[in-house]
């Protein structure tokens, strides 16, 4: 009888210590699968941010293009690095006015101090104040040169948006972008710093604007002919606009909902107060 207690215990025993074993494995499976789903996560928010990013080797053009908004930094001085090496013929500067001046100007003033001759660059003032309206404005002006390949010049991290835009709204002519180094984005971990997470929402959400909303309505209105001629001298005055300028907000909230959610389920769950937990 009292053989028959020792087994039932041992029994017992060896039955606990199965049925820890098997926890123990599944607890250990199962973090196993999170910590492989939390890497794919990082991983598809990584390309995500490196798609932003539109980088090739530069190769002999017809242009360079160097798009409006830095007339003395990275932008400009990448594109008369690019003019001085005679991949094209000229460097052309693309630009609203400030202070009354072509950002074209500003800038050709900037990089001849820095010893560049002048007669690598050619001002273009196109009186834009979005990539899609800069676009609209250069397209009469591309056109005019007939030209059919340009080494396009701008932001990292506008460089992929900037070449959608001229692809669908310049057609005919093959735009290969050089990106000027930034410092304000890093596609690696872009979540991780506010500036980075900022332009990531702006530039995805720009994006799919363009491709969902600006372009289709341009291709409706030029079916239609409501698409005003370039002038001369200045860029379009086109009845298109970028969707996220004030009346495209809805649709920007909406898809800056969309991408956030997208990051949030990386970086964890909001708590009560509206911050995330765990950085």
């Amino acid at each position: 009888m009292r053989g028959l207690r020792n087994r039932t215990s041992d029994g017992c025993n060896n039955g606990s210590r199965g049925i820890g074993l098997r926890t123990a494995g599944i607890i250990i499976f199962c973090a196993a699968v999170l910590g492989i789903a939390a890497l794919r996560w990082q991983t598809v928010l990584n390309s995500l941010g490196s798609f932003l990013v539109d980088r090739h080797p530069p190769q002999q053009a017809d242009l360079i293009l160097v798009l409006g908004g830095d007339f003395w930094g990275p932008r400009v001085v990448t594109g008369a690095e690019l003019a001085r090496m005679h991949y094209a013929p000229v460097a052309l500067l693309s630009g609203p006015l400030y202070q009354g001046v072509p950002q074209g100007q500003m800038a050709i003033d900037f990089l001849t101090k820095k010893g560049y001759d002048s007669d690598l660059f050619q001002v273009f003032f196109a009186d834009a104040h979005s990539t899609i309206a800069e676009a609209n404005a250069l397209r009469g002006e591309l056109a005019r040169r007939h030209v059919k390949r340009v080494l396009l010049v701008t932001a990292s991290y506008h460089s992929r948006r900037a070449t959608i835009v001229l692809t669908l709204f310049c057609p005919g002519v093959q735009f290969i972008s050089i990106p000027a180094p930034d410092i304000h984005y890093h596609a690696d971990e872009w979540w991780s710093d506010d500036e980075s997470r900022r332009i990531f929402f702006s530039e995805w959400s720009k994006i799919l604007g363009t491709v969902f909303m600006s372009y289709p309505r341009y291709l409706v209105s030029r079916s239609f002919g409501s698409v005003t001629g370039p002038s001369e001298n200045e860029g379009y005055r086109h009845p298109i606009i970028d969707p996220f300028q004030r009346d495209g907000q809805p649709l920007k909230r909406t898809t800056l909902r969309i991408l956030e959610s997208v990051s949030d389920l990386h970086r964890g769950p909001r708590t009560g107060d509206g911050c995330l937990q765990g950085g």
